[in-house]
């Protein structure tokens, strides 16, 4: 019998946090041993108090730690024209059912890797502060990681400015650190979770579902829907941050390409962008494994099952 993978999810939600949540609690292939937060998509404590309510709707229980405020260089900057005042809006969530840990982000993840009787996955789908403040505090620890597979950077052109996704762009020397760190690493980057996208069909499915979990998700996308059409002109919003999780679900999900990534921090006008060597012209080693292509129907079916699956709960 194989074991689940075990896994953390730092995250700062986020309507695709959120679904990432869900897809984390409910799959079995995957053990969800904690969440983090840090501050991204809104405030510190915004996206805190998200994560537990999303927690409280879909009654999930695991420790949840709060992380860095800022990143490492600069302060931080939110994203209320995407995900809204709370970072978080277009529907009502419950109140959180259970307190935060006493460990901060880094405390959590190094007590919960250095537990476990299996290497763990970090999957960051936010800025990637708590991970590299992690890898440089607790070097001891590196080999208890088997990957880290993060939403992030692009292989073509950025979301908050013209070629840096918004993730990377929040902390550019944190994604430095985590690229330079000699761990396997996978990148689900625009480019394939803007394949990823809650048209109305999906929604529909969902819908159909016929449960409360079910009926605020559509709530929150039709939410999510309105402001990517209002800002980028999409028709549909991408459901970014549950890629870098269906990868270590199902690897068919995605076809990856290894290729050397580095991350731009002085450029004027291309700070925060990934720079992506898919034909080798550098000469450098590669060092991300960057998902390309996206097996649709596979990614919505394991996301249509975990809402489902949390939702049949309820009853």
């Amino acid at each position: 019998m194989t074991l689940p993978t075990p896994i953390i999810l730092d995250c700062d939600p986020g309507h695709d946090d959120a679904m990432a949540i869900l897809l984390a609690a409910a799959n079995p292939a995957i053990e969800l041993l904690g969440i983090t937060t840090v501050s991204g998509n809104g405030s510190l404590d915004k996206v805190t108090y998200n994560a537990q309510r999303v927690c409280a709707l879909a009654n999930i229980v695991v420790p949840i730690a709060k992380g860095a405020n800022d990143p490492m260089a600069g302060k931080a900057s939110a994203a209320p024209t995407i995900h809204g005042v709370s970072a978080l809006d277009g529907a009502e969530l419950p109140e959180p059912t259970f307190e935060l840990s006493n460990f901060s982000a880094v405390e959590l993840i190094a007590d919960l890797v250095s537990n476990c009787d299996r290497k763990v996955t970090l999957i960051p789908t936010g800025p990637l502060t708590n991970i590299a403040m992690f890898l440089q505090a607790h070097p001891e620890l590196h080999d208890r990681i088997e990957h880290i597979s993060f939403m992030g950077g692009s292989t073509e052109r950025g979301n908050w400015t013209p070629y840096a996704e918004f993730n990377i762009w929040a902390d550019p020397e944190a994604a430095d650190i985590v690229l330079r760190s000699g761990l396997p690493l996978i990148m689900s980057g625009l480019n394939i979770t803007h394949q990823a996208l809650a048209t109305p069909e999906i929604l529909n499915r969902i819908l159909q579902l016929d449960t409360k979990l079910a009926n605020t998700i559509v709530d929150l996308l039709k939410f999510f829907a309105d402001t990517y059409r209002d800002v980028f002109g999409m028709p549909d919003p991408p459901v970014h941050d549950p890629v870098a999780l269906a990868i270590i679900i199902d690897a068919s999900v995605a076809k990856l390409v290894s290729a050397p990534v580095s991350i731009e921090l002085t450029g004027e006008f291309t700070r925060g962008a990934t720079v992506v060597d898919l034909h080798g012209t550098t000469g450098q080693s590669a060092n991300v494994d960057v998902a390309m292509e996206l097996d649709v129907d596979k990614f919505w079916n394991l996301m249509i099952e975990a809402i489902d699956s949390l939702g049949s709960k309820q009853k």
